[in-house]
């Protein structure tokens, strides 16, 4: 099974109570989570691999560390995935970003993908697929099947809050990617929501709802 880190700082912890909140307006829900997904992206590019190349200081020549081969693609699952992209770019505001749109059946629970589009040159990329809610797992784990044809260097998921079953699920389709979150939750309701969870973190994102 892929690794689930759990990503426990008490700014993230802090913050994440906040958005929870149903009375949280809809700027400050989206500001707290750009603000989380910041400190999640620290946390997930921890071990991008290094490379050195020589530069010029004021003082001298040297040999520096800098992000070996491609740049870093952001994936976002449409819509909600948005959210955390901004936050992270902020981070590496040199990265590609690709989006994948996905919905989710209502009856079935399964996902349905109606867009796609990466970057080139995927194979010597490193890719962070981000969504704020692993639910039930389906649309993660087909926007990642999707992704894979691209063929990239590595792929991590990242999410605000999860749940068990949506862990399960994910590992169990893609048993290599790892899972970064901020929570893990109690379970899914029967409409396949996370419970206690935040709602409908694209309704809340963008006032929809």
């Amino acid at each position: 099974m892929s690794e689930v880190t759990v990503v426990d700082h008490p700014l993230i912890q802090h913050k994440l109570t906040l958005m929870r909140q149903e009375g949280r307006s809809t700027a400050g829900f989206r500001r707290l989570l750009e603000e989380i997904a910041l400190l999640l992206g620290y946390e997930v590019t921890h071990d991008l691999p290094l490379t050195n190349e020589t530069i010029q200081t004021p003082l001298a020549e040297m040999q520096a560390p800098v992000l070996d081969g491609k740049k870093v693609v952001l994936v976002s699952i449409l819509r909600a995935g948005n959210g955390l992209m901004e936050g992270i770019l902020q981070l590496i505001p040199s990265a590609r970003v690709g989006h994948i749109g996905l919905f989710r059946d209502p009856e079935t629970l399964q996902a349905v993908e109606y867009y796609f589009k990466m970057p080139d040159n995927m194979q010597s990329r490193d890719a962070i697929v981000v969504d704020p809610m692993l639910a039930t797992g389906h649309s993660a784990a087909a926007a990642i099947s999707r992704l894979k044809e691209t063929n990239p260097r590595s792929i991590k998921f990242v999410c605000l809050l999860a749940a068990p079953e949506g862990v399960a699920h994910l590992q169990e389709k893609h048993p290599d990617v790892p899972i970064f979150t901020a929570a893990i939750d109690s379970h899914l309701n029967d409409h396949g929501y996370i419970v206690p969870g935040l709602g409908d973190a694209g309704d809340r994102m963008y006032g929809t709802k």
